[in-house]
């Protein structure tokens, strides 16, 4: 009965085939095709009959016949391709069942599987991973998952074989050539790891970056390779140099000797370090463990109040591990990638012995010198102990503090320790803010600064500025660095100057810290307005043109205090930045202030600090921008229009570039004249492309046609 059943299910899924290539072809393009296929469907429905009697399931059957006699009795070939078509969709509805509950069971062990390979059950994790391919043998992520799980026994070519079934599942699929490239590369097949690597960009351009460090492992890879080869080969012909760094090692290798012991072997196993083929041996002989491993010169660097001695076999091994990594970035990974290294280096950066912090810090910026040495570094490396222990470099007067500024600068550049930097921000801001509580006179003021620099680089990113921003203390401290920094301003220009940077950046964020921080901003920013530095002067009136628009208070002590004056001098004879700060003010001020206004006209009578900013078409703009302002307060915008209409008829030069931005818009009605030939700022800080839409909508030409009667009549 079984052979019965198989038999059948074979001719079942035979004429599957055979009528879904008749339909195909009935749908052909090509009408020789098509007519073939009709007259081939003829042919079969007209012998379905003989075959069905030929070709009888061989299972018994209920034959009995019920009929109707309203009903046409059907022919034989109906009644075939009726009970042909409900076993198709029977079928299909079976094996749609039964695919869904494999997908259950697959989903299932999968999950045991990537269960079994965090915890390093690599073995496991196939066998439950090869179960589920057992369910569902068209699941890529099972082949991946496996093919992973082989990597890491070292069974390339069965990764292999898994992405390649992948890639049958999905020719797209980007982890199966990134696993791919993986085992090449491991089998040092370097052009096919490349192959697979840029694959993965064409699919996905977007990986562009990641794709930029595969390729980057393959390179350093295949070089570090023939680094090895040339080695073995001098190794071979028995030069002597070759000879002693291999006995060196052997030495070194040599248990429960004294640490002096060892710090004269590796002095002169550094001296050994002249050239690329020197450092290649030393790591093609196991010299990383041979060093790391020992434990006597790990107790060295463990003891916390290191002696003489245990300084010295120290301070050995770091300058050991400089000359091996000079030049050879297949050494500088083996070193950092070692296990205790991550958080070995920044322990002895932070080290109270001097020598010991000044090697740790010659290693580092060596590494940091390459790409890859920085990408190194902020992916193995303890990053919130480095960034304390550089921190700590402030306190050096000489060029060890501007040293370890410069690396923590490089390091900063890069997009993964940006990424870092904002998750950890919470944990970091401590220390940050102890730097901009530090003391400038007692610290090193180029450093200082390029750290401050560095915060206000960062800040520059929305998400970290908003949890800066959020952090009162950190507001606070910047508040008493301004202090320290003001009681001799000159002496301290450079970190004024970094610092007001970092705060304007902060007073992007809105709310503030509190009303009574943006306050006291406000105030120091108009205290330096009084400095005869150019660029002190220029950031804070940038700083107090973002920190002014918090409270009509803030404005209201910033008029007393002269604000206005001082701004309108900046139009006069600052430069391009510094006038735009001074309108953006001016603009805040005049918005909420009748005085305000009142002052701007007293001080400008004739319109020749406005008139100076006709300069260029742009400023043109500005002021249409102007004139076609608020539409709640009409009475602004035609004065505002009174005041542009006086200045193109002091300046006739200008009407022609008036007339042609003014062409573009239609008049749409009359407006009354003006009464006023007071002057509001308001909207002189809206942008460009803003002002041609919103003038349209309030009817500019309509504004400016009638101040131009108001000014001829009056």
């Amino acid at each position: 009965m079984a052979d019965n059943q198989e038999k059948d299910l074979q001719k079942f899924l035979k004429n599957v085939d055979e009528i879904t290539n008749l339909i195909q072809e009935m749908n052909s393009d090509d009408p020789a095709v098509r007519e073939k296929a009709v007259l081939e469907t003829e042919k079969r429905l007209l012998f379905t009959g003989e075959d069905q009697e030929e070709d009888e399931c061989r299972t018994t059957l209920n034959k009995t016949m019920i009929s109707s006699p309203k009903a046409p009795t059907k022919s034989a070939d109906e009644i075939n391709s009726e009970a042909f078509l409900a076993s198709m969709e029977k079928d299909a509805k079976e094996r749609a069942k039964r695919r869904r509950e494999n997908k259950v069971l697959a989903d299932a062990l999968k999950e045991k599987g990537n269960e079994a390979f965090v915890r390093g059950d690599y073995e496991t994790a196939i066998l439950l991973y090869s179960e589920g391919l057992e369910k569902l043998k068209d699941m890529k992520v099972l082949y991946t998952n496996r093919a992973q799980a082989y990597i890491k026994l070292g069974d390339y070519q069965r990764a292999l074989v898994d992405c390649d079934w992948a890639l049958k599942c999905d020719e797209k699929c980007t982890k199966a050539y990134f696993h791919m490239g993986k085992a090449h590369l491991a089998l040092k097949n370097y052009s096919v790891a490349r192959e697979c690597y840029q694959k993965i960009l064409e699919i996905n351009p977007q990986l562009q970056t990641q794709v930029k460090d595969y390729l980057n492992q393959v390179d350093l890879r295949e070089k570090a390779d023939l680094q090895e080869k040339e080695a073995h080969e001098l190794l071979d012909s028995g030069r002597s140099t070759a000879e002693t760094t291999k006995n060196l090692l052997e030495t070194l290798s040599k248990p429960d000797q004294m640490p002096l012991f060892y710090a004269g072997g590796v002095e002169i196993l550094t001296e050994m370090m002249k050239d690329c083929t020197e450092r290649t041996l030393f790591r093609t002989h196991n010299g990383f463990s041979i060093i790391s491993e020992n434990e006597v010169i790990r107790r060295c660097f463990s003891t916390a109040g290191k002696d003489a001695v245990e300084e010295t076999v120290c301070v050995s091994v770091l300058r050991l591990w400089q000359a091996v990594c000079a030049g050879n970035e297949e050494n500088q990974r083996l070193l950092v990638v070692h296990p205790g290294t991550g958080g070995l280096l920044p322990s002895l950066l932070a080290s109270s012995v001097l020598t010991i912090r000044q090697q740790s810090l010659a290693l580092l910026l060596q590494l940091a010198e390459t790409e890859n040495g920085r990408s190194l570094i902020i992916s193995h490396l303890d990053l919130t102990r480095l960034l304390e222990a550089l921190l700590s470099f402030l306190d050096f007067s000489d060029k060890k503090a501007d040293s370890a500024m410069r690396l923590l600068t490089d390091l900063a550049l890069e997009e993964r320790f940006q990424v870092w930097f904002e998750a950890n921000l919470p944990g970091v801001l401590l220390a940050l803010t102890g730097v901009l509580k530090r003391d400038p006179k007692v610290t090193n003021t180029s450093a200082l600064c390029q750290c401050i620099a560095l915060m206000g680089n960062l800040s520059a990113e929305a998400a970290i500025r908003r949890q800066m921003s959020a952090s009162e203390e950190f507001g606070d401290a910047c508040l008493g660095l301004m202090a320290r920094c003001e009681e001799d301003v000159d002496l301290f220009r450079e970190v004024m100057y970094t610092l007001l940077g970092l705060m304007m950046n902060l007073c992007l964020q809105s709310p503030f810290v509190s009303e009574v921080w943006a306050m006291e901003v406000s105030r120091r920013c108009m205290s330096l307005l009084n400095s005869q530095d150019g660029g002190i002067l220029t950031r804070a009136a940038g700083v107090l043109s973002r920190t002014l628009s918090s409270s009509l208070k803030i404005i209201e002590e910033a008029l007393r205090a002269g604000v206005v004056k001082k701004m309108m001098k900046f139009l006069k004879t600052g430069g391009q930045t510094a006038s735009r700060y001074a309108v953006k003010t001016l603009a805040v001020c005049t918005n909420s202030n009748h005085e305000a206004r009142e002052e701007v006209i007293r001080l400008d009578k004739k319109f020749g600090v406005l008139m100076k900013l006709l300069s260029s078409e742009d400023e043109i703009l500005v002021l249409l921008k102007h004139a076609g302002g608020d539409a709640q307060k009409t009475a602004v915008q035609l004065n505002a229009g009174i005041a542009l209409g006086k200045l193109c008829t002091a300046e006739p030069r200008k009407q022609g570039t008036l007339a042609r931005i003014c062409s573009k818009w239609q008049p749409a009605g009359e407006f009354r004249r003006a009464r006023s030939h007071r002057i509001s700022l308001s909207h002189l800080s809206l942008t460009v492309r803003e002002f041609a839409a919103q003038l349209r909508e309030l009817h500019g030409i309509e504004i400016l046609s009638s101040t131009m009667k108001h000014i001829s009549g009056s």
